[in-house]
Parts: structure tokens; C-alpha cells; sequence
């Protein structure tokens, strides 16, 4: 079942306990920060026990342990009125889906033993596929776990590449003036800032209004790969930035070099090799959402041009 989107939200009356997982992510800390803001009782998983006194300036309490864990998440489950979940990134592993599908395991698992009856689960564009579409794929088999989950409610939300992910390539474009990429000459991209996600995912959570198992997808626009490089090269004063289309070997090699391990190169360029293909935004096609997030790469600029100062020399003044 697929679901559309409305980017609004509404309060419920009664206040409501929410299992919030990431940590201080992209997503779970605007997610987290909102909930609380509205009066809900919120806690947060994270592996590191330093994130606690963060997470707790947001108003929210720590649960620190791992999603790997099973016992540790089924007690932070317990007695939770929704829970939010996501697999954070493990860039480290030797076998990157198998660690998403044990995650989603897990979270199976617990919710489970925990009596959990509502899940919004963060997803992405491409989990339609069971093989073929690196660690986007994987989250077929998350989905897929939730799924199986009997008296429980799942909202699945796909979305978009996160505006946050140019940030990693910052670094190649002040050393080579370049972002570059295997997605395909020009490929089009649905793009989502992170607080159009958790706008999305607190309004889930607190309206509570969805039944069975669906999906909606999220985005905010969709760029193609130039005018991506445009807009970021806009906001460093860097009118030249230009997109390289990268052929799979060389991207490989690359990251390689980079220092990525082969696990993490080879499933990135496997989701690349997707998208350029055509296979990754297939179904989202199918099923493009009713209405899209508020902000754009173009304001993304400023939080992108603030970062990339940061790594290196003060940008010079506009005028």
C-alpha cells in the first residue's frame, strides 16, 4: 500500500511515549527535539554513552547500547506508545546488508517482545528492490521484517538522497573542483533535506492515523546531476563546479584510494549503478508523493557553504 504525502501536522491530546533511534542524526535529532517540543515524552538510543548529556539538553532521555543488541532493545521497547526506527550507517562492516537485515531483525524482535503497536520506520527510495541496489536495497529486507509483524502498524517512509550526503563531498571538491558520482550523464535525482524527514515522521508519530503496512515517499525536488553542481558551486562561490559521470571501475578505485573499505565501495557503486539504470526510482515513480518537503538544495547553500568553510580557508565575502 502505497500512501501519499501532506507535509502538515497535528497534535495528539493525550501525551505519548515515543522510542526515538539514531542518536543525534540528521533525522532523529530534529525528529527527537519536535516531540518534545510538543510535549511528549522522549528517548533516544544511541551507542555512545558521550551522547547522552546532548540528548538530554534536547529534553529527551538516553538509552545507550546497541541495535545489535536484542536484549537492550526489547527493554527500551517496553512500555513505548510508537517507535521510530532507521539503521545507522556502518561504515566499517564486512558485509554491509547483512548487517541492515540483522538490524531490522532486531527491531522485529523487540517489537515483538515489547508489544510495540506502532512503528515509523525511515526507508528510502529503491527498497522496492530485493537485490541489486546496494544498502538502499537492503532496506527491502528491514521493510520486509516489519512487514511480517502481526497487530503491528508500520509506516514505511522512502525517501529522497539527503541534501546532508554532499557534505561528504566536499573534500573532492576543494581538492579537485569536482563532484563526482556513477549515477549516469545528467541522471535525475529526488532530493529531501533531513527536516522535511522528521516533519514528516513527527507528524506520523503523533497523529497516529496509519493502519496495517505502507509506504509513503519523501522528497523535496528532483535535480539533475548539473544542475546539483550548480547550485552547490553557487553557494561556495565556485561557479565552475561541474558533475563528473564516473565509470563503475573508476569510482571503485577511487574510493579505494580514499581509504573506504571494499565492502562500503563496492555496495556504493552497486546503488549508483542502479540508479543509473533506472531501476532505483522505478516504483517511486509509480508513486510519487502528493506533496514534497519546503526546502530546497538552493537553501541547503548556506548550511553547505558553512561546512565547507569550515574544512578549509574562510570563503571570501559576496558581494
Amino acid at each position: 500500500m502505497i500512501g501519499s504525502s501532506v507535509f502538515q501536522e497535528r497534535n495528539h491530546e493525550q501525551p505519548m511515549n515515543y522510542l526515538i533511534t539514531g542518536s543525534l542524526g540528521h533525522v532523529s535529532r530534529p525528529l527527537a527535539a519536535k516531540l518534545v517540543r510538543t510535549g511528549h515524552s522522549v528517548t533516544v538510543v544511541t551507542r555512545r554513552a558521550e551522547k547522552r548529556a546532548a540528548i538530554e539538553a534536547l529534553g529527551a532521555k538516553a538509552a545507550v547500547g546497541s541495535l545489535l543488541d536484542l536484549e537492550f532493545l526489547s527493554s527500551a521497547c517496553h512500555g513505548v506508545d510508537a517507535l521510530f526506527t532507521l539503521v545507522p550507517p556502518d561504515m566499517q562492516t564486512d558485509n554491509w546488508k547483512n548487517y541492515i537485515a540483522h538490524v531490522g531483525d532486531n527491531y522485529a524482535n523487540a517489537i515483538t517482545r515489547a508489544g510495540v503497536k506502532y512503528v515509523v520506520n525511515l526507508s528510502s527510495i529503491g527498497a522496492h528492490l530485493r537485490e541489486g541496489c546496494g544498502p538502499a536495497g537492503a532496506l527491502h529486507y528491514v521493510e520486509e521484517a516489519l512487514n511480517s509483524l502481526s497487530g503491528v502498524h508500520v509506516r514505511h517512509l522512502r525517501a529522497g538522497f539527503f541534501h546532508t550526503n554532499f557534505l561528504r563531498d566536499i573534500d573532492t571538491i576543494r581538492s579537485m573542483g569536482i563532484i563526482a558520482a556513477n549515477y549516469g550523464r545528467d541522471a535525475s535525482i529526488p532530493l529531501v533535506h533531513p527536516d522535511d524527514v522528521a516533519n514528516m515522521a513527527s507528524m506520523e508519530l503523533k497523529d497516529l492515523q496509519f493502519t496495517l503496512k505502507s509506504i509513503r515517499y519523501i522528497d523535496g525536488e528532483r535535480l539533475d546531476t548539473q544542475s546539483i553542481a550548480r547550485t552547490l558551486g553557487a553557494a561556495v562561490m565556485m561557479p565552475g563546479l561541474r558533475w563528473v559521470d564516473m565509470a563503475d571501475d573508476e569510482l571503485y578505485a577511487g574510493m579505494l584510494e580514499r581509504g573506504f573499505p571494499p565492502e562500503i565501495a563496492d555496495n556504493t557503486v552497486e546503488m549508483g549503478r542502479c540508479l543509473r539504470l533506472g531501476r532505483m526510482l522505478e516504483d517511486y515513480l509509480q508513486h510519487p508523493p502528493a506533496a514534497h518537503g519546503k526546502i530546497t538544495l538552493e537553501a541547503f547553500g548556506a548550511e553547505f557553504a558553512e561546512e565547507y568553510a569550515r574544512r578549509g580557508e574562510p570563503l571570501a565575502e559576496k558581494h
